[in-house]
């Protein structure tokens, strides 16, 4: 892309997919946080040094410090975007953040942790993207609320996020990213994600996931294996990986802890149009 894209639908379109290929959703500055200065505010919070840390060290970070940088880079190129929360899984736990953007009075939704590589649409129709990658839907919800979808990887069905404030603010997100502390299936193990060209890599613990046009490869790694996947194929920098694995957070990726999460209850529109 050179120069900024213009603050239309097809430079929203255009800047999102390079997001979706360059900044992962990642728990690794957050557990060396938790690990090392928990006394401290979690870091990522002011988009300067989210970008500052995505530049020399490659990661991104969950989802309040992407979406707080997402947002951020978007109000800087003039579109109209604004935070908005929800809750993952459909839990009622106000866990989420992501961005809605408004162009031509169509709401459309560019979330840094989903990664869908398309912006999603959030109108009175239900949406569903035509891709074996990178799945996702979008609903409403009949309550003037929304319910998005997206694949994501080791989770074997569409995971739901009911998107509920609308609009927040940067201190809002500040708060829930904090409280996450206590709350959050980010703070022990590594948790990893980033979209290429057709493809989605996924690192969740221990475990390599590649989803493509052709299937669903998994394997697990040894330590040596996981961090040398860390610099190779997530580009995060050499420096970060030492400081993450002298924390402890490879020791807690080989051996996660914790019960699996709550199975999925409800079905996706795509599901429901198949057994209609």
């Amino acid at each position: 892309m050179h120069g900024a894209p213009p603050a239309d639908l097809d430079g929203l379109r255009s800047t999102y997919a390079a997001w979706c290929l360059s900044v992962p959703f990642d728990n690794i500055a957050k557990v060396i946080a938790l690990r090392t200065t928990p006394e401290q505010p979690l870091p990522g919070m002011d988009a300067s040094e989210f970008f500052e840390r995505w530049l020399q060290h490659g990661v991104g970070g969950t989802c309040w410090t992407t979406a707080n940088a997402i947002c951020e880079l978007l109000l800087s190129l003039g579109f109209g975007a604004r935070r908005v929360a929800g809750s993952m899984r459909d839990s009622g736990y106000l866990g989420h953040g992501s961005v809605k953007v408004r162009i031509d009075d169509t709401d459309w939704l560019v979330d840094s942790s989903l990664l869908t590589d398309i912006p999603l649409p959030i109108t009175n129709d239900v949406f569903i993207a035509d891709d074996r990658v990178f799945g996702s839907e979008s609903e409403p919800t009949g309550d003037g609320n929304h319910i998005v979808w997206a694949d994501l990887p080791p989770n074997p069905t569409l995971i739901p996020c009911r998107l509920l404030v609308d609009p927040t603010d940067h201190a809002y997100y500040v708060e829930r990213f904090e409280a996450s502390r206590t709350r959050s299936p980010f703070n022990a193990h590594l948790y990893i994600r980033r979209n290429r060209r057709a493809e989605r890599l996924v690192i969740n613990a221990k475990t390599r996931i590649l989803k493509t046009t052709e299937g669903t490869e998994k394997r697990d790694l040894s330590g040596e294996a996981l961090c040398d996947s860390l610099v190779s194929e997530f580009a995060i920098s050499e420096e970060l990986v030492s400081k993450w694995r002298d924390c402890g957070g490879l020791e807690a990726s080989l051996a996660p802890e914790g019960p699996p999460p709550a199975p999925i209850t409800l079905v996706p529109p795509s599901q429901r149009l198949l057994d209609s």
